[in-house]
């Protein structure tokens, strides 16, 4: 199990191209609007086939809560907002900017930003989405 959850870290790292993770969405929020997602170095796909392109691997770790943990964080190729279920957007109705994802455990957390600035901490998020893999 300490491997995979290395291996896992590495993944989400961008420690080298590899295929696509399915995620199962987990919090109320990611089943109500991005549903179940599949999530690579160069895009996350959402449930209605909707996609964030990321433009760059920008960071390697992230604050969350005032601990540093390893992260991945993207920036958006095309900062954008899709229609996803039910009529929800990401963040309203702002452009997303910016995304990190980090390991909590066994739980994927996906935190959106809609910053000019890269975020460093999870405080200027405007969207937190937690996924477990199937």
């Amino acid at each position: 199990m300490t491997f995979l959850r290395y291996a896992t870290a590495a993944f989400l790292l961008g420690a080298s191209p590899s295929l696509a993770d399915d995620l199962v969405a987990l919090s109320t929020t990611a089943t109500a609007i991005t549903g179940d997602i599949s999530f690579d170095d160069f895009e996350m796909v959402f449930d209605n086939g909707e996609r964030i392109e990321f433009e760059d691997l920008i960071a390697d770790h992230f604050t969350v809560d005032g601990k540093d943990v390893p992260a991945s964080v993207y920036s958006v190729k095309a900062p954008g907002n899709p229609v996803l279920l039910n009529g929800n957007r990401l963040c309203g109705e702002s452009p997303v900017t910016y995304l990190a994802s980090w390991l909590d455990g066994d739980v994927t957390m996906v935190a959106v930003f809609e910053t000019t600035e890269a975020p460093t901490r999870n405080d200027s998020m405007c969207a937190l989405y937690t996924y477990v893999y199937p």
